[in-house]
């Protein structure tokens, strides 16, 4: 009889902690699945896809395209300002 009295009080005693096991399980696995999603994460950051890749390649090159421009323009303006003063100093004599 003792032992029966004994396990329903250890058995009564439990059953207010299964919420707590609960807990602990969670508690137990989240540092698990936080270091699994900053995994993902960082992966994902290291690594470019081949979207993100072409992208970067086509404003790389407009950039370019348009630092040529630029520096074709000021080519082009210095020339006729040369011009300018050629003619100037031709008229000048």
């Amino acid at each position: 009889m003792r032992g029966k009295l004994y396990r329903l009080t250890f058995v009564a005693a439990l059953l207010p902690l299964t919420g707590c096991i609960g807990t602990i399980a969670t508690i137990v696995t989240a540092p698990i699945k936080l270091v699994g999603g900053v995994v993902d994460v960082t992966v994902d950051t290291l690594t470019t896809s081949r979207d993100e890749a072409d992208r970067n390649r086509g404003r790389a090159a407009r950039k370019q395209e348009d630092r040529d421009q630029k520096a074709a323009k000021k080519r082009h303006e210095a020339e006729i300002e040369a011009a300018r003063n050629a003619r100037r100093r031709d008229r000048d004599r």
